[in-house]
């Protein structure tokens, strides 16, 4: 089965999956680059009377810049380990609470929020309800953040990139090698809320480079939804094969992400 038909059968139970893995996501899973918040804060100024809402938390790789603004945070997180994780991971901020709900089954007020902000989470949910409800729940000149990272492996090293491809190919006859995210696609994902009644929309672009071992990446692995949704004995054998390649090439993968930020503003005026 292809990693393609794997994600057309994904139901609710997969994002319950990222639950399980609270720790691991924690460790492994990269946080956000310094520029990203500057950017964000240079739309929208926080202080301690700010009222900020966060949809899908995670393990709040990208909530602590925001928290030290001495805004007023509240997280939606629809995993309760992972809601409880975050709770007990920023408990020295008193303005930070969490709410164990879906973003389609919160209960958020209209007009009530200096910016909303979703850090590779926003996906998951439908784009229309997703904007239509982020705009009716923004306050007047409020903003929305969405924000991604997007990971491409071994960039510079095409042997050891094919190799990997080739632990796919094994296991998953008809996978095929995901495409480097480009600055195109931020422009077009940028482009949806104006649909939906944004203005002053605008995108940010930003990369980086990590470098792993052959355990850590498989690791990193171990968090991603495609991957989540394998066979536990299929995924087992493809990332036991995909480490010892790493390790056949001196234990060293570089990771190139690169970073998409979409900004958008609610008119400061109610119709």
């Amino acid at each position: 089965m292809s990693i393609d038909n794997v994600l057309r059968t994904f139901d609710q139970n997969l994002k319950n999956q990222f639950n399980e893995r609270c720790f691991i996501y924690d460790k492994y899973r990269p946080e956000y680059v310094d520029e990203l918040f500057k950017d964000v804060f240079q739309m929208k100024e926080l202080d301690h009377n700010s009222e900020v809402l966060e949809i899908g938390i995670g393990t709040g790789q990208a909530t602590k810049p925001i928290l030290e603004t001495g805004c007023n945070l509240l997280a939606i997180e629809i995993g309760d380990q992972l809601a409880n994780f975050t709770k007990e991971k920023f408990q020295n901020y008193s303005n930070f609470n969490v709410e164990n709900s879906s973003f389609e089954d919160s209960s958020l007020n209209d007009n009530s929020y200096d910016l909303v902000f979703s850090a590779s989470a926003f996906h998951w949910i439908p784009e229309a309800f997703g904007y239509s409800k982020v705009f009716r729940i923004l306050k007047p000149n409020g903003v929305f953040a969405r924000f991604a990272n997007h990971p491409y492996p071994a960039k510079d090293n095409i042997e050891l990139f094919e190799a990997i491809q080739q632990c796919y190919k094994k296991y998953l006859p008809e996978s095929k090698p995901g495409l480097e995210y480009t600055e195109e696609k931020a422009r077009v994902r940028a482009d949806l809320s104006k649909k939906y009644g944004f203005i002053d929309t605008k995108y940010c672009v930003y990369y980086r480079i990590r470098t792993h071992s052959a355990q850590a990446y498989v690791k990193l692995l171990e968090t991603m939804h495609d991957h989540i949704a394998l066979d536990d004995n299929l995924r087992e054998m493809l990332f036991n094969d995909i480490e010892a390649t790493i390790m056949k090439f001196g234990n060293q993968i570089n990771v190139y992400d690169t970073i998409d930020l979409q900004l958008a503003r609610k008119a400061n005026i109610i119709e």
